[in-house]
C-alpha cells in the first residue's frame, strides 16, 4: 500500500505543529559541527520524531532515512527521506525559506514528494505522476518553464561560499551567463522552479534529505535534476535543476568544462 496525499498532508501538519510555535520565539540552537557551525534546534529533532512515528505506525515495513535520527532499513522497498527543516540558518534568522521534505523513494527513486512552508501556509507536492502547489492563493498544477537560454534564466543558489576552488570556478560561468541570480533561499529555491516561477538551481555538497523530497516534485512538473556529472540526485552530492532540458544543457557544458 501507497500513501496519499491526506497522509502526506498528515505529516506536515505534525511537523508544523512542533516547528511553527518555534519560529521566531529565540528557540535554542546547538552546533553540529566542531570547528564550523551547522545549527539543529529542538524544533529540527521534534518534528523529525512527529513524522518518523506516523509513518512507523501506518507503514512498519517502510524504511526512514532521516537528518536528526538514526536510518533504518534503508534497503526497504520503499523509504522515507526526511527533513524536518530544510534551512536551519533562515529559521533561526527568522526568515520563512526554510521547509520541511518530505520524500519517498520506490526502489531507489523518488517517487512523491512534499515541501511545506507553514509560515506562508505554502505547500508542495508530487502525488506520484503530477505536482501541485497549495497556498493562499489557491491550487494548482503546476510546471515549470522554459525560458529559452541560460542567458534569460533566473538562477539561485544558497551562497557562493558553499563552493571551494574548481568547483566555485564552474559555478561562476554559470552564474555569468545567467540574466539574475539570487542567494540564499534554501528548499525553497527548488520549489519556486517546480512551479515555474525561476529557471535554475546550482549547489554542492547535499545529503539525501536535502533532494529526496524535491526530486519528484521538480521531475513531475516538467523539470530536470541531476547530479553534475549527469547521475541521479538521490543520494546528494552536487545538484543541479533546471526548469527546461535547453536550459539545463547550457548550465551542465559550463559545469563540466
Amino acid at each position: 500500500m501507497m500513501p496519499d496525499r491526506a497522509f502526506f498532508d498528515a505529516l506536515a501538519d505534525a511537523a508544523k505543529h512542533e516547528t511553527l510555535p518555534r519560529f521566531r520565539t529565540g528557540t535554542l540552537v546547538s552546533n553540529k559541527l566542531e570547528g564550523g557551525f551547522d545549527p539543529v534546534t529542538e524544533a529540527d529533532r521534534a518534528a523529525e520524531t512527529a513524522i518518523r512515528d506516523l509513518i512507523t505506525a501506518r507503514f512498519p515495513e517502510h524504511g526512514l532515512l532521516g537528518e536528526e535520527h538514526d536510518s533504518i532499513g534503508l534497503d526497504r522497498e520503499h523509504v522515507w527521506v526526511i527533513d524536518p527543516i530544510d534551512g536551519t540558518r533562515a529559521f533561526i534568522s527568522g526568515v520563512p525559506v526554510w521547509g520541511t521534505l518530505i520524500g519517498l523513494y520506490s526502489n531507489g527513486r523518488g517517487r512523491m514528494g512534499m515541501v511545506d512552508q507553514p509560515f506562508t501556509g505554502e505547500r508542495y507536492f508530487a502525488d506520484g505522476t503530477s505536482s501541485w502547489y497549495r497556498g493562499p492563493d489557491g491550487e494548482r498544477q503546476i510546471r515549470t518553464r522554459d525560458c529559452g537560454s541560460l542567458s534569460q534564466a533566473i538562477l539561485f543558489t544558497t551562497s557562493p561560499h558553499i563552493f571551494d576552488g574548481d568547483e566555485l570556478a564552474r559555478y561562476r560561468r554559470v552564474e555569468e551567463k545567467a540574466r539574475l541570480f539570487r542567494y540564499g533561499t534554501d528548499c525553497y529555491a527548488y520549489a519556486l522552479l517546480a512551479a515555474g516561477h525561476v529557471d535554475l538551481v546550482v549547489e554542492n555538497n547535499l545529503k539525501p534529505y536535502d533532494v529526496g523530497a524535491l526530486i519528484p516534485l521538480i521531475e513531475q512538473a516538467g523539470g530536470v535534476i541531476t547530479t553534475w556529472d549527469g547521475g541521479r540526485p538521490e543520494q546528494g552530492g552536487s545538484i543541479i535543476a533546471a526548469g527546461s532540458r535547453a536550459v539545463y544543457d547550457e548550465a551542465m557544458a559550463l559545469l563540466s568544462a
